[in-house]
């Protein structure tokens, strides 16, 4: 078997681990891997497939010889070294919203929308996690009927900004379990026992830059430029798994029934919707898992052809680490198959 040099950079990181857990569990064929990190965590020393493999400062002279440069690290580190690794030889996947809306750059979630890697120049961004997992359930029902309209509310776990934000929100608990009040650093404001309707930084026309990530990042991963999305994202205290409400609007009705058989057969999703017995899926119970969980599946009774989903996903897994090896095997399949 073929097998493929892979950097990491960002190794250290939340979504740095699990990239190379995801590559160990799906047997990638890594020949050779390379963890990339800042100077302040080199010298770290990390396992891959039961051997310890100590961590490299990342410059621009470490993609010398790599065919996959996995980037989650910061868009500015992308921004800064991504081209260096392109220039190597290597092809870049991108965690960052650097390069995202770039033209010349395929966003890809590769069940929904794989021919797009067909043409790249070496980097492809991976989207929004929020993105990641809601277009994989809006693909089916936009080839089967049409969507005129996405109105979402995202419920985002901590993790999604990161280890520092996992570590303020478990000692923000305990502090407020014991009586004490501390100092909001990760986010604007307390995230223990409190919901915050804010995700990066307000833009003037209202919406913050996540609601705007997810708007635009759906039209251009659906190629479905007139489509008309809005968002509101809200931080949740839970660790991992982000949640979202979804109601969408389709150019002819579609029942529940059909809703559901169209999202069963769509590879990467799992539907969990039995109200009956309380089958729907919730954070704790989707952390650690590779699928997309839908739920809720309910007719809008305010809109003749409106359906409601609830999704819920591992943001570190489908939304961020799963759909960059995804990309890489995908590749390597293509390649493959010339």
């Amino acid at each position: 078997m073929k097998t493929y040099s892979v950097a990491i950079v960002g190794a250290t990181g939340v979504v740095g681990k699990e990239m190379i857990s995801i590559l160990e569990n799906r047997k990638f064929p890594v020949g050779k891997i390379k963890l990339l990190c800042s100077e302040r965590s080199s010298g770290t020393t990390l396992s891959f497939n039961g051997k310890a493999v100590k961590t490299e400062i990342l410059t621009e002279d470490s993609f010398e010889d790599i065919d996959f440069a996995l980037f989650s690290a910061g868009g500015s580190i992308s921004e800064a070294f991504a081209p260096a690794a392109v220039k190597a030889g290597a092809v870049v996947i991108d965690n960052t919203s650097h390069f995202r809306m770039k033209n010349d750059v395929p966003l890809v979630v590769p069940e929904v929308n794989p021919d797009a890697l067909k043409q790249h120049n070496g980097i492809i961004a991976n989207p929004n996690c929020s993105t990641a997992q809601m277009v994989l359930a809006l693909k089916p029902l936009h080839d089967a009927a049409k969507i005129k309209r996405v109105v979402v509310s995202t419920y985002q776990s901590v993790s999604g900004a990161g280890k520092n934000a996992i570590v303020e929100l478990e000692s923000q608990t305990r502090a407020n379990l014991n009586g004490k009040k501390t100092e909001p650093k990760q986010f604007p404001k307390e995230i223990a026992f409190n919901l915050i309707p804010q995700i990066d930084v307000f833009l003037e026309n209202g919406y913050t830059k996540e609601e705007v990530k997810m708007i635009e990042e759906t039209k251009k991963i659906l190629n479905a430029p007139e489509l008309n999305v809005t968002a509101t994202t809200v931080r949740v205290p839970v660790f991992i798994s982000h949640s979202e409400a979804v109601n969408i609007e389709l150019e002819r009705a579609l029942s529940p029934e059909e809703v559901r058989s169209l999202l069963k057969k769509m590879p990467g999703i799992e539907v969990l919707d039995d109200p009956k017995t309380q089958g729907y899926p919730t954070p704790k119970e989707v952390a650690g898992r590779d699928e997309v969980f839908v739920g809720r599946i309910r007719k809008d009774l305010s809109c003749p052809t409106g359906i409601e989903l609830w999704i819920v996903a591992d943001n570190l897994k489908k939304g961020a680490a799963l759909n960059a090896v995804q990309i890489a095997e995908t590749l390597c399949q293509m390649n493959a198959e010339k």
